[in-house]
Formats: C-alpha cells, structure tokens, sequence
C-alpha cells in the first residue's frame, strides 16, 4: 500500500512545518485563549524545575528487581516537564521558561541512552541487557519519542535557542543523528518488520516518531527520502497484520498508538512527499481503522476492553478528530469533538461544554509526547467551532451499528439498556489474555460483567511466565474451568464454528470453545452462545453453555459490584441487574479480590468480585 507509491515521490521532498513556531506570533495569538491560559498554567508548575537524575544503578534496577515504575517514574517525568516548559514559552513569547528548557535539553542529551530498561535488547523478546550499550542505541518506543520531543522542541524554539546559544540546536540536531536517525537506517530493529514477522503498535508508533525527526531535522534530500523509503516499508508490515475490517487485537488503547500513529505516519509523509500519501486516506481498510475506536466506546472514558487494554482507555481528542477529518467521516470527528467537550467540562471548564472541551483537547498534561499537545493546542480552535457547529455532540449521539470484527473475533451488539462485547478469536493476540469466548457487559452506561484488565507492567509481564498472573488466565475471565484446567495461551487454541446473526430485535453470537482448552481439561465439546434480545424496552443478555467432558465445569463471572445470592438462585449484581441462574444457591459462590495495583484501582476501585457457579453438562443465565 505504501511503497506502491514511493516511485511517485516528488524530485524534491519537502520539510515537515505543520504549525507555527514560536516566533509566529501571530498563530500563537490566533489560538483560544483559554487554551493558551492552559498551557501557560501548566508551565508555571514546572518554573524552577529541577530534573531528577538517572543513575547507572536506578537503569539497574528493573533488571535486578523487575521493576519498571522507580526508573520511569523520574524518567517520564523529566520530558513532561520540558514539553509544558516549551508549550508556555510558544504561548507567552517572552523567555519566561527559556532557562528551564535548556536545562531539560541538556538532561535529555546527557541521558546515557533513551530506551527504557525494560526495552533494553537489541532481539525481539531476548532478556535485556542490565545497562545500555552507549556505541549501539536501541530504537525502542521511548527512544523514539525523545528523538520526536527534542526534534519538536528545536523546531518550535529554534530562533530563541539560537539566540541564547547556537550549541544548543547543533546538540540537538547531533544527538538525533546518533541515537535517530543512524541506527534507523543502519541497522535492523524487529519493528521495522522483516517478511511474515508479526509486528504490533511498535511499528507505527516508534515510524511516527523517527518521521517527525527526519521531517523537522534539517536533513539532506537523499537521507529524508532514505527515511521515507524505509518507513513505507515498515508501515506495509504493520498493515499486513492488521485484518481488512480494522480491528486492533491490542484493543481500544492501544489503538490510540496503533491506528492514530499510523494516521500521523500517514499526516506526515504526505506532508513531505506534496500529497503523494493522500489517496490512502480513502482506503477501506484504512476508513476501517480509524473508526474502531468508536465501535469500541461505551461510554464517557469506558471502553471495550480485551488483553491489556485498560477499561478507561482516555478520552479522544485531537488525534481522533483530525483521523476523522482526514477519511472525511463526520461521526468520528462529533465522537472526538464531544468527547473532548465532556472531559473539558468534568474538568471545570467555565465557558460551557463546548469552549470547555476546546480546552481540554488543547490541554494534554499527561502527554510526554510534544507533537501530540502542540497539534491537540493547534486544533483546539477548530474543535471548538466543529462542536458548536454540531449541536448533536452536546446531547446523546446516535445509536452505534452492532459489528462484527473477523479478524479478531470481537462481536459488540446494543441496546437502549444493555452494551454488550464478546472475545471470540483466538488466545494469540498481541498483548494476549487467555479470553476466548469470555464477554463484557454494560448496563445503563456502568459496568455490570467485565473484564478486569492487566496490572501494571513488570519484568514478568513480557516474559514466558506471563500466564502466571491472575489478570491473564481464563479463572478470572467470564469462562469455565473444567477440573481447574484452564484455556491455553498461543494460536492454536481458538473458538470454532463461529456464528454471528443482527437484526432490530435480537443479536447473537455462538461459538464452539472446546479447542481453547488443552486436552487434559477433559473437554470433547463447550459450546456458547450469548444473545442481546432487544425485543422490549429492559431487554435482556442470554448466556447458554452446553458441555460434553469428562471434568466438572465451574464459570467465572468478574463484576465491580457486590453480588448477593438470593434464596431462587438469582444473582443481585449490586443494585444494576440481576441475573438468573436457575442453580441452587450451594452451587454457587462469591470471592472478593482486594485491589492494591494502581492500573487495576484506576478501573475498578479497591474490590471486585469473582463468582462461581458450579454446573453440570448445561447453564443457562438471563442477565436483566
């Protein structure tokens, strides 16, 4: 798809200027004000910064503890501080924050090496290596987005950091041939995709960045177009894996470092090339892509969630916006315009949902990446305008088609009550849970039957006894065991004999599970299938489970909401719905799960529950 179209690049390719530096005053000044007040607020918390150091032995650290947050913690910290000091220095125009910038740049080009430990390897899933290798950089992720946040940072301030010293800029532009741009096009990353290798939101995420090097780094013509070349390539890897209909098998939040990254790839290289690039915009898999995000959302920050992905998965904003505007699709351009509305007023926006939700898109104070705010802060005017212009952002969006993604095997249906997710697919995805046939359900807008997410990331996370972490295993994923046997990790082990069927009054999907199992489960057949029955206003979900096995099935289901069994069998989910299980209460019980994982208590609180229904060869649940 890409390289189709590098032999029609232009004799000469052009920089990468998307918006104005700082010493256009007049586009600064152009911008919202209180977008600008943003900005500068945030910029005044870092005034007088000191950035925390990065010793030897805390890049020791996760290698001899597993631990990634102590060495990230100051690490992240460090490039947040230096984008809000370059955005307040764009917004004021008056060398208020010129001092704290430089010594950000300093600290970012002094640092021994910019790939995270945990990334630190130059083979794909190879042990890392416990420190880096200074004469061989590493092009992992965060490399890449320091190269992208120091390549913005010379562009946005070049005339200013001329002026107080021209070393700067030559640093800059010297640090991001060496740890960029060489190892880019002289050696072989995994990512940059090889044959039939899978590849994952790596290979777009970190291309993006290495474009908005080369792109805003002064480079000559035949290394510009070697750099394009090459991620054309990568960029047809990455697709390659990705099935026509668009799904992430990463999920919703990784979408937003796969899709939206690929859509900046794409923002850029067109940028460069004098629109070449512009035709894949129309592509149907490339429409599909995009719009993923919004077949996943239920509701506020609350997504679909399989793998790693998180519940709250963020808001949409900018990215969103401008991916929607690019395929010409004006429901995904509303749900990004109306999303941003929402989290400016949860915000405290004074001027209204829409004036609030300008700002907060222009405002992203979590953000290390420096592109996204500047372009989030560029676009904030015409969000605006577009949700005031689009009155329907401000009351409740149109009704979702139900879907059906092949490629992966999600199936999402709803109804006026009820948002339903089922994973069927297989258990060889990126970023991999052992969820095949397990469901998400949403009732009203809150989560009723969910998936639980991942912990925060550790050495064991990426590692081969990744499957010994609960949050992985199909125990506590909406499924049985048999005998306490579990489903297996790796493709193979997969759902079968899918059926999918919508229409207005009922939606279903059924599957035959058995061959998610390993032999030793017993199981010769496990049949399910779930039903969305829209046919009156409360509606209701169907869950029926048909087993022939030689071992006694025991179903998890995974809620945030404290459930009481009641004498009939029936399950009171908290106060949201009750489900019907036509067991005798003795089959049937209920284990809380304390919560001390931050990433976990951000979804779900200090507590979930796991409840446990014990069955014979059939179980059929009505979930009102």
């Amino acid at each position: 798809m890409f390289r189709e179209l590098i032999e029609k690049l232009p004799p000469v390719l052009r920089p990468f200027s998307p918006y104005g530096p700082a010493d256009d005053r007049e586009f600064w000044s152009s911008l919202p004000e209180r977008t600008r007040s943003a900005a500068i607020a945030r910029g005044d918390e870092f005034s007088g910064y000191a950035y925390p150091p990065l010793p030897a032995t805390l890049y020791m650290d996760f290698s001899r503890t597993g631990n990634r947050a102590r060495f990230e913690e100051p690490y992240f910290r460090r490039r947040l501080a230096l984008n809000a000091l370059v955005l307040a220095e764009c917004a004021r125009g008056d060398g208020r924050y010129l001092d704290g910038i430089i010594d950000g740049i300093d600290a970012l080009c002094s640092e021994t090496a910019w790939q995270l430990p945990a990334h630190n390897s130059y083979v794909r899933d190879a042990p890392q290596l416990i420190l880096p290798d200074t004469g061989r950089p590493v092009l992992d992720l965060f490399a890449c987005e320091t190269g992208a946040l120091l390549a913005t940072a010379r562009y946005l301030l070049r005339s200013e950091l001329d002026a107080a010293s021209p070393s700067i800029t030559r640093r800059i532009l010297r640090v991001l041939q060496e740890r960029i741009l060489a190892p880019y096009l002289h050696e072989h990353f995994w990512w940059m995709g090889n044959g039939d290798e899978p590849m994952c939101n790596w290979t777009p995420w970190c291309t993006q960045n290495v474009l908005l090097v080369a792109g805003m780094g002064d480079l000559d013509q035949d290394t510009l177009r070697s750099v394009i070349v090459k991620s054309a390539g990568s960029l047809d890897c990455f697709l390659k894996d990705y099935g026509d209909d668009g799904c992430c098998d990463e999920g919703a939040q990784y979408y937003r470092h796969a899709g939206l990254c690929l859509a900046l790839c794409m923002d850029a290289l067109n940028a460069m090339s004098s629109d070449v690039f512009a035709p894949l915009f129309r592509e149907e898999k490339i429409r599909n892509i995009a719009l993923f995000i919004l077949n996943m959302h239920v509701v506020g920050e609350h997504y679909f969630n399989f793998g790693d992905c998180s519940p709250i998965a963020g808001r949409a904003g900018s990215r969103e916006f401008l991916f929607g505007k690019r395929i010409g699709d004006a429901a995904l351009m509303r749900f990004a315009a109306a999303d941003a509305a929402e989290a400016g007023a949860e915000a405290g926006g004074a001027a209204g949902a829409a004036g609030a939700g300008a700002a907060g898109a222009g405002d992203l104070p979590d953000e290390i990446n420096l592109y996204y705010r500047l372009q989030a802060i560029a676009t904030s005017g015409e969000m605006e305008a577009f949700a005031r212009d689009n009155p329907e952002t401000e009351g409740a969006p149109p009704p979702l088609p139900d879907v059906w993604y092949p490629s992966v095997g999600v199936f999402v249906a709803r109804s006026a009550v009820f948002s339903l997710a089922v994973k069927a697919g297989g258990n060889g995805d990126n970023h991999n849970h052992n969820d095949t046939g397990s469901f998400i359900l949403y009732k009203e807008g809150k989560p009723c039957i969910i998936d639980v997410g991942v912990e925060s990331y550790t050495a064991k996370t990426f590692s081969p006894r990744r499957y010994e972490i609960w949050t992985m295993q199909s125990a506590y994923h909406n499924l049985p065991t048999f005998g306490g046997c579990q489903q297996r990790d790796g493709a193979s082990y997969r759902a079968r004999d899918e059926r999918i069927s919508f229409d207005p009054e009922v939606s279903c999907i059924s599957m035959e599970l058995s061959g998610a199992y390993p032999p030793e489960s017993g199981v010769h057949s496990y049949r399910r299938a779930i039903t969305l029955d829209k046919r009156t206003a409360a509606g209701a979900v169907l869950v029926e489970d048909r087993c022939e096995g030689e071992l006694p099935p025991v179903l998890s289901l995974m809620t945030p909401l404290e459930p009481v069994v009641q004498s009939d069998g029936t399950i009171a989910v908290g106060e949201l719905a009750r489900v019907e299980t036509g067991l005798d209460p003795s089959r049937i019980a209920v284990e809380p799960i304390d919560i001390s994982d931050p990433r976990l208590q951000a979804g779900w609180g200090k507590r979930i529950y796991r409840i446990l229904l014990s069955f014979g060869d059939s179980l059929s649940l009505r979930i009102r």
